[in-house]
């Protein structure tokens, strides 16, 4: 699988938060917006077997939440921490997920590799340290996202910034790292044939 078709699915498996972090923002009419198109994405993923592991159960528990928070009750807390709340949960399922020995990678890893090495101790070693990557990142914007909330120290576009840049490099890391893996070990084989 080339690399431009292993990031445009990543992208694809993440549509729903990344349709909720673009159009949720300035007004509260767009936030529920964000919401509901977000939700129903998120059914559609999961009927359509795109979505699947923690991150569809993250994504189900969190916009039931801000569809009963924010579109159904106005909830000015809910709308205040609304970045921190949704960064938050991707972080907490992302950290579940490793302790329930469940890296959410595993389950998108498992499409493009033989049935057989879904046990091998590198094939897991390798889900668990992009598992890691994308649970640093969820924290850290959370992080962001509270701080922006509580006391901002920079303007809004900084924090935006950082939180897009931050998402794309994990998803950069997350298409080019198993890749590069991949042709080490493949080298790595033809010299040891030699």
């Amino acid at each position: 699988m080339t690399f431009l078709k292993s990031f445009l699915k990543m992208l694809l498996s993440f549509a729903p938060w990344l349709f909720f972090l673009i159009i949720a923002q300035h007004s509260m009419f767009r936030l529920k917006v964000g919401i509901i198109g977000a939700a129903v994405l998120t059914v559609v993923m999961c009927v359509a077997r795109l979505h699947r592991g923690v991150i569809m159960w993250v994504g189900i528990l969190f916009f039931t939440y801000a569809i009963v928070a924010v579109v159904l009750l106005n909830n000015m807390w809910a709308v205040h921490y609304m970045g921190a709340l949704a960064n938050g949960a991707l972080a907490v399922g992302t950290w579940m997920g490793m302790a329930l020995k469940r890296p959410f990678t595993l389950e998108y890893a498992r499409e493009h590799t033989d049935p057989s090495l879904w046990k091998n101790p590198a094939f897991l070693r390798t889900n668990y340290f992009m598992t890691t990557i994308w649970g640093v990142v969820f924290t850290v914007n959370a992080s962001l996202a509270l701080q922006r909330s509580i006391q901002p120290t920079m303007p809004g576009w900084v924090y935006e910034a950082i939180t897009y840049v931050l998402l794309v490099s994990a998803m950069f890391f997350s298409t080019w790292y198993p890749e590069n893996l991949r042709r080490r070990r493949s080298a790595q084989a033809s010299q040891a044939g030699k």
